[in-house]
């Protein structure tokens, strides 16, 4: 377990830093006289470029390891906000933030299948996921603010720099401190937890045929793709706020309470004794409320809805990644979560976009409503249908 505790840390330095980011990037492409449906497109294609590093992430983390795939990515993505400090004007930002989206995409599938591979059992695997969501969160929480304060003391050319050579130094230590894990066969622990079944043994070698893995049903991934979308949505809507270095600082401060929320659900860890689908399905569909809540302007104050978001996002996030192990079969950990971020990807490509195009005429909060109830409503009956045999499994609860 020396290993999972490295990648928690480097995992939170990466993560921190690039969280910073979030409450800047729309005000610095607005002081390069970027409009927001540029913003829109800036943000949708950085996650569209997520796309082919995804699907070479899922080629090459089973064959090679995640090693080397998390160290490139936290190099490149440093040495690219080097040069982002240098940029002046909105078409030079666009193109490196695509080339980031690139680099980045190898991060997550590297660091998730290094996690599923280093657990001796699925009740193991479940906890590291947790923590995996624990660390992301707990990275949110303070970085966002951080972030804004940066720049409201050194500017936005030095911020940049700052973050790249931090991004540049975790790469090294990652590669200094992080070992890869082996391919090993992994115990289920005989009774699962959620189905009551026999589990499927867990963590078989990626290199094997096609056919020793679980097909999973592929409109699974509409949960991440709704999701994803709404994330995008509210990640463009919160900085187009900041208009002044103190709007600027109270953006980053909505950021943390999301976070919050987030962390606030991850703690209780007694929800990762439940089904991963159940969980899955009631935090996307409590998402959906609190995004209709948002745009129809229930009176309650902002920062608790958004708290509330971050709760459905606790409960989502662990769950998902669960719920995709126990489906898989245990076989090919690097192409499952590859898959995974290329819904997210899609999602946070599509959000932004329709954001920046139809903030004029409806509330995109609304836009991100229809997606996830939309997804909620479509994953019980087709997700079970195109499963077979699996829909016991998505049924019960541990």
């Amino acid at each position: 377990m020396k290993t999972a505790v490295w990648l928690y840390l480097f995992l939170f330095v990466a993560l921190f830093d690039l969280h910073a980011q979030y409450p800047i990037l729309t005000p610095f492409a607005i002081s390069l006289g970027a409009a927001p449906s540029f913003i829109g497109l800036m943000m949708g294609i950085y996650s569209i470029t997520h796309l082919p590093g995804n699907v070479v992430a899922g080629i090459g983390v089973d064959r090679f390891g995640s090693r080397l795939f998390i160290v490139f990515s936290l190099a490149a993505a440093g040495i690219i906000l080097i040069f982002q400090s240098t940029v002046t004007d909105p078409w030079q930002l666009l193109a490196l933030r695509s080339i980031s989206g690139f680099v980045l995409a190898f991060l997550s599938p590297a660091c998730m299948t290094l996690l599923a591979r280093i657990a001796r059992n699925q009740v193991e695997q479940r906890k590291l996921m947790a923590g995996n969501g624990f660390v992301h969160t707990l990275a949110s929480v303070v970085s966002p603010a951080a972030g804004a304060y940066l720049v409201a003391q050194i500017g936005f050319t030095t911020a940049f720099l700052v973050l790249g050579w931090v991004l540049i130094g975790t790469a090294a230590c990652a590669l200094l401190f992080i070992r890869e894990a082996p391919k090993k066969a992994v115990a289920a622990d005989g009774i699962d937890e959620v189905g009551g079944h026999d589990a499927p043994a867990l963590g078989r070698d990626a290199d094997s045929d096609a056919g020793t893995g679980q097909t999973i049903p592929w409109l699974v991934f509409v949960i991440p793709v709704a999701m994803s979308c709404a994330q995008g949505i509210l990640s463009f809507e919160l900085p187009m706020m900041a208009k002044t270095q103190e709007a600027m600082m109270t953006t980053g401060l909505l950021f943390s309470v999301v976070s919050l929320g987030a962390l606030s659900t991850l703690s209780m860890m007694f929800l990762n004794r439940k089904s991963p689908y159940l969980r899955t399905l009631w935090g996307a569909f409590m998402m959906a409320i609190t995004y209709f809540a948002i745009a129809a302007g229930v009176p309650l104050p902002f920062y608790v809805l958004l708290f509330i978001l971050g709760m459905a996002k606790g409960v989502i996030f662990p769950a998902l990644s669960s719920l995709l192990i126990e489906l898989s079969g245990g076989a090919r950990y690097g192409r499952t979560f590859s898959v995974l971020s290329i819904a997210f990807s899609i999602g946070a490509f599509i959000g932004p976009l329709m954001a920046g195009h139809f903030r004029t005429y409806v509330s995109p909060y609304y836009i991100a409503f229809v997606a996830l109830m939309l997804a909620v409503s479509i994953l019980p009956f087709h997700a079970i249908k195109s499963s077979g045999g699996s829909s016991a499994h998505f049924s019960k609860t541990g």
